[in-house]
């Protein structure tokens, strides 16, 4: 149906993600990618349960992630021999060929399936993108149906993306602004309440 939505997810490998965070799992590699990967779970797992989402795929060369999404009934695919978000973002699109297709970021771990429904309703058939909740990057990214993605993921994204047509969603929508990159920005989920994944995965230090 034109209103669904086939969402891609970009994962890291684990060793690569979330490197601003190793610092909350006091620099042991393990828990590090423990983290990162619980993080990614938990943001596909509430997109699974969205209502309007028909399908999610994750875009990762990790085989770790794989497996894990393989776990949830999720596809993965390999990034693409050029590197970049965006690049990895336009190859998930062009090998869905989906009606309607939205990039969302692997790191919303309190993401709450009512908070993403109703951006996608929100975003009426534009192309649009949340921003998150400092107002600088996206966390989610619409293509209108039969549209082009067009992702400028990167610093200052929300600006990219407006300055490129896309419609700005502001909403009551904490859980789908909160991206996690920092110590501070996973309190702030915790706040909110974590995805058990990650909440089981915490750094002893949060609890």
């Amino acid at each position: 149906m034109r209103d669904e939505v086939d969402l891609v997810v970009p994962v890291k490998t684990l060793d690569r993600a979330k490197t601003r965070l190793s610092s909350a799992t006091g620099g042991d590699p393990v828990s590090h990618a423990a983290l990162a990967l619980a993080l990614a779970l938990d943001t596909v797992s509430a997109a699974l349960s969205t209502p309007g989402v028909r399908r999610v795929v994750t875009i990762t060369s990790d085989p770790a992630v794989a497996a894990e999404m393989a776990a949830l009934g999720v596809e993965s695919l390999a990034e693409p021999a050029e590197p970049g978000l965006n690049e990895a973002l336009l190859h998930g699109a062009a090998t869905l060929r989906s009606e309607r297709i939205g990039a969302l970021q692997a790191d919303l771990p309190a993401l709450r399936p009512d908070e993403l429904q109703a951006a996608l309703v929100a975003a009426r058939g534009r192309r649009a993108f949340v921003p998150d909740r400092q107002g600088t990057g996206t966390t989610l990214l619409l293509a209108a149906p039969g549209g082009e993605l067009d992702p400028h993921f990167g610093v200052g994204s929300a600006g990219l993306h407006a300055r490129s047509g896309a419609h700005a969603l502001i909403g009551p929508w904490p859980s789908l602004r909160c991206d996690v990159d920092t110590e501070e920005d996973l309190r702030l989920a915790q706040a909110i309440g974590l995805g058990r994944h990650t909440a089981t995965a915490l750094p002893a230090w949060t609890t």
